[in-house]
C-alpha cells in the first residue's frame, strides 16, 4: 500500500474582507461576493513567504512521525518561490534537518505543481527507490491591484509525507490530462500574472477538470455516488460547485472541501487545502475523489481511500483557520510588498 502517511498545513492568521477591496475600487461588494462566492482571503504577513509557510506545514507533517534520515526526496511546488534562481526544496530540507542524501527539486505547473510532484513521489516509493518522500505546496499569491485576481489570490501551504507504512490515505489510482491552453501566465521579470478573463473557464478549467474526472471514473469503474467526499481545484467559490454538478457529484459531497470562501485561492495549495479540510471529517474506508487544475493547462486526478490510521493522526483544521485577524487594504498592500 502506497499513500499519504501524514500531512500538515499552514494558513496565515491575517484576513482581508472582500468588502474592503471592493470599496477601495468603487465596486459593489455584494456583486463581487455573489460572482466569486468568496467572503475573505488569507494574507501572509510581511515577514512570511512561500518557503516559511512550507516549513510550517512540513514541520506539522513530520512531527517526529518517522526517522528523517529516511526521507529520500523533497519536492516544493509553488508559483511564488522566494528566489527566481535558487531552489526552495534544499532550503526546506536544511530547515527540517533532513540528511543530505535526498533528491530535491522545485516544481512549476501553475496550481497543480504539487500534485504533479505527488505523482513523481508515488513512483519513487512504489519502485523502492526511496522509503519516504515529502511534497510541499505553498504560495503567497497576489494579483495586480484592481484586477479580478486581487479578490481571490490568497496565501497558504500544505505538506504531505508519502510512504508505505502506517498509511492514512491510500492512493487507489491516478490520471492526468494535459494540453497547451495558455489561459494564465507571467513572463520573467513581470510582477503580476496575466489571465484571459472568461477564457480561463470553459476551455481551460472546466475542460481539463471534467476530462480528468471522467477518465478517472472510467479507469476505476467507480461512480460519483461511491464517494463520501469530492475535492476540486478552487480558483473561486463558483467553479468547483459548477464542475461537481456537471459530473454528477452532490453539493453535500464537496461541502467540506470548500475552504476558498474564507481563505481565497492559495494557488498551488488550493485543492490540497480542500483535501486537508476533508480529512478532519473523513472516516475509515471513505473514498475521496480529487482533481487539481493548473493553468497552461492540466489536471491530475486521484482516488484516495481513508484508512483507520487517520483517526490517530488527524489534524485540526477548522479551529485553526477560524483563529484570524482582520486587516485593512493599506495593511494588505504593505504585507504583500506592493507599497
Amino acid at each position: 500500500m502506497v499513500g499519504i502517511i501524514s500531512y500538515g498545513f499552514y494558513v496565515p492568521k491575517y484576513r482581508i474582507l472582500i468588502d474592503n477591496i471592493a470599496n477601495v475600487w468603487g465596486k459593489n461588494p455584494k456583486d463581487i461576493k455573489s460572482s466569486l462566492m468568496i467572503e475573505e482571503k488569507a494574507v501572509a504577513g510581511i515577514d512570511e513567504d512561500s518557503l516559511t509557510m512550507a516549513y510550517e506545514a512540513a514541520a506539522m507533517a513530520l512531527d517526529d512521525r518517522i526517522d528523517k534520515t529516511k526521507i529520500g526526496s523533497i519536492f516544493f511546488g509553488s508559483e511564488t518561490p522566494p528566489y527566481a534562481v535558487n531552489p526552495s526544496s534544499t532550503i526546506l530540507g536544511e530547515f527540517l534537518g533532513v540528511k543530505k542524501d535526498y533528491l530535491a527539486y522545485d516544481t512549476q505547473f501553475a496550481c497543480k505543481a504539487a500534485t504533479g510532484a505527488i505523482i513523481s513521489t508515488i513512483g519513487l516509493v512504489k519502485s523502492n527507490m526511496i522509503n519516504y518522500g515529502l511534497v510541499c505546496s505553498a504560495d503567497k499569491s497576489t494579483g495586480r491591484p484592481h484586477d479580478a485576481l486581487e479578490y481571490t489570490a490568497g496565501s497558504g501551504a500544505t505538506a504531505f509525507l508519502i510512504g508505505k507504512s502506517n498509511v492514512i490515505l491510500e492512493i487507489i489510482d491516478q490520471v492526468s490530462f494535459s494540453s497547451d491552453t495558455p489561459d494564465f501566465w507571467r513572463r520573467e521579470g513581470i510582477r503580476y500574472p496575466s489571465h484571459s478573463g472568461r477564457f480561463t473557464g470553459k476551455p481551460s478549467y472546466f475542460y481539463h477538470v471534467q476530462n480528468a474526472a471522467k477518465n478517472l471514473l472510467l479507469k476505476t469503474k467507480l461512480k460519483p455516488e461511491n464517494f463520501a467526499h469530492a475535492v476540486f481545484h478552487m480558483p473561486n467559490g463558483k467553479f468547483p460547485r459548477a464542475v461537481a454538478t456537471s459530473l454528477g457529484f452532490s453539493q453535500k459531497q464537496i461541502e467540506k472541501s470548500l475552504v476558498v470562501g474564507k481563505l481565497g485561492n492559495s494557488y498551488t495549495s488550493s485543492a490540497l487545502m480542500g483535501l486537508v479540510a476533508v480529512l478532519e471529517y473523513a472516516k475509515p474506508n471513505d473514498l475521496i475523489f480529487f482533481v487539481s487544475y493548473g493553468s497552461g493547462a492540466g489536471s491530475d486526478g486521484f482516488v484516495f481511500k481513508v484508512t483507520k490510521n487517520l483517526i490517530n493522526h488527524r489534524q485540526k483544521f477548522q479551529s485553526i483557520i477560524n483563529n484570524k485577524t482582520q486587516i485593512d487594504y493599506p495593511t494588505y498592500l504593505k504585507f504583500m510588498g506592493i507599497i
